[in-house]
Formats: structure tokens, C-alpha cells, sequence
């Protein structure tokens, strides 16, 4: 008996999904931030980009997170095609939640700023625009963290967005170092003057601080915080050194704070 074989559709191809990296943007100067439009348009060549940032400045922040009060997360329309919200929160609480709530997972890479003004040397411990970073880096996303040494509302970012994409692209591909993060400052400068990408040490530098006492309308007594930043650091090796030179600066950061070199003198001390 003579069979006939059915004919077999062809499997379907599944369909592709997008190879495009999903990159993560917050800042600390707020949603509606120049340096962050700049971050979003120059991200937006390289993948697929989502924005969670504070709906206020959170600047001089640090690593502050909200357990007192409660946290709105609301969904913007800012950016074109770009998925974006605000957040009541400090730049810490917009990346938890962002991972947790918007994401539901780790994005590729996360990139907080662009920060109007420099978060070289010392400004990292109370940058919020740095601490953003480091809380991507604690849940074990490669995060950089953009600053520009420049605090006008009118700045120029050319220089900052040639130079973010760059260095975005090739952490992408090369990755980094569990527990660390990038604290990258752009100078103040425009792209003909710049040298390139320097990756230094971080500057040995504070303030000098005082306060500045006066009088509110009912004469009680108020206080603000008033400084002058010193750099006691000479060396050739620093960010500082770097932005004064006309070199982008790149300084590895971690947020293991053991002060690892201590402990052998430590342990030299009977404790008991």
C-alpha cells in the first residue's frame, strides 16, 4: 500500500529578542536635570535606556536611603521613547527601587550624572551623584558615575557625552572588578583642549569649613555652611592633577571601606 508523508511545516524561528545592553540612568540634580537629558541622549546610541531619578536636587546627599517616611515612584514622560520616573527619594532609593520595582532585574550597567559640578578627590564621600553609583556596584552592577566641573545651568556637555559613550562602550565589553565602580570627571574644557582619559588616584584633598552664623525674621539664630577646597595632594597621579592637566579623570573607586593596611599594625596590640 502505497503511503503518502504528510508535509511538515517548517519550525518557526523564534523571534530575536533585542541584544541591545539595558542601561540604567539616575542623577542627583533631579529629573528634569541638563546633565541628565545630555546622559539619556548619549546612552540612547548605545542601548536600551531606563531613567529613575529623584523628582527634586538630592545633591551633598552621600549614601543617604529613606526608612522613615514613604517613597513615591511615579512614571514621566521626559524623554522621548525613553522610559523614565521620578522618585521622592535620594539617589540611593531611586537605584533599589529601579532594580526591584521598575526592572525587576540587574541592568548591564548603570550610569548615574551627568553631575553639574566635580566630584573629584573628597567630594565622593558626599556626592549623591557617586553614591548612586556605589549602590549599583553593592547589588553587583558595573556603575560609572559622570560629573562635570562645571556648575552653570548653561554648561557645555560635549565634551562629557563624546567621552561617556566612549568609556561606556569599553566597560561594557571589558567589565569590571567585583566591588568597584568608576568616579569619572570631565574638565571644564572644550574638546580641543581635552587630552584624553586619564585613570588616576584619588586626590588628598578637604575643606576648609566654617559657618556662617545669622539671623532669621524672628531673630533666632541660623547657620550655612560656607568652605574653601584645599588640595594638599602634589602628586602627578591624582584626578585633581588630572582635570587641572586637561585629561578626563578616572579614578576605580570601592566600597569596601577596611582600611586594609591597618591591620597588621592592629593585630600587634594585645587586646585582652
Amino acid at each position: 500500500m502505497k503511503t503518502t508523508k504528510k508535509k511538515v511545516a517548517p519550525a518557526k524561528t523564534a523571534v530575536k529578542k533585542s541584544t541591545k545592553p539595558i542601561i540604567l540612568i539616575t542623577n542627583d540634580d533631579g529629573i528634569t536635570a541638563p546633565g541628565l537629558r545630555n546622559l539619556v541622549e548619549a546612552m540612547k546610541t548605545i542601548g536600551e535606556v531606563i531613567v529613575v531619578a529623584p523628582d527634586s536636587p538630592q545633591s551633598g546627599m552621600g549614601h543617604a536611603i529613606t526608612i522613615n517616611k514613604p517613597l513615591r515612584l511615579d512614571k514621566v514622560n521626559v524623554f522621548s521613547g525613553v522610559v523614565s520616573y521620578q522618585c521622592s527619594g535620594t539617589p540611593a532609593d531611586c537605584v533599589k527601587l529601579a532594580v526591584n520595582r521598575v526592572l525587576h532585574r540587574k541592568p548591564d550597567i548603570l550610569v548615574s550624572g551627568i553631575n553639574h559640578g566635580s566630584n573629584s578627590s573628597i567630594n565622593v564621600i558626599y556626592s549623591g551623584t557617586m553614591s548612586a553609583a556605589v549602590e549599583g556596584a553593592i547589588e553587583g552592577i558595573p556603575s560609572i558615575g559622570f560629573s562635570l566641573c562645571d556648575f552653570n545651568i548653561d554648561a557645555d556637555f560635549t565634551v562629557a557625552k563624546h567621552y561617556a559613550k566612549i568609556i561606556v562602550k569599553r566597560i561594557l565589553k571589558i567589565g569590571l572588578q567585583e566591588g568597584t565602580l568608576l568616579n569619572v570627571n570631565f574638565p571644564k574644557l572644550p574638546m580641543s583642549k581635552v587630552k584624553g582619559v586619564k585613570v588616576c588616584r584619588q586626590a588628598h584633598a578637604k575643606y576648609i569649613e566654617s559657618f556662617d552664623e545669622r539671623l532669621d525674621p524672628h531673630k533666632r539664630k541660623y547657620y550655612w555652611l560656607k568652605g574653601e577646597f584645599v588640595n594638599l595632594d602634589k602628586g602627578d597621579d591624582t584626578d585633581e592633577w588630572a582635570l587641572k592637566n586637561g585629561y578626563v579623570s578616572l579614578v576605580p573607586v570601592q566600597f569596601d571601606l577596611t582600611a586594609h593596611h591597618a591591620i597588621q599594625h592592629l593585630n600587634s596590640v594585645k587586646w585582652h
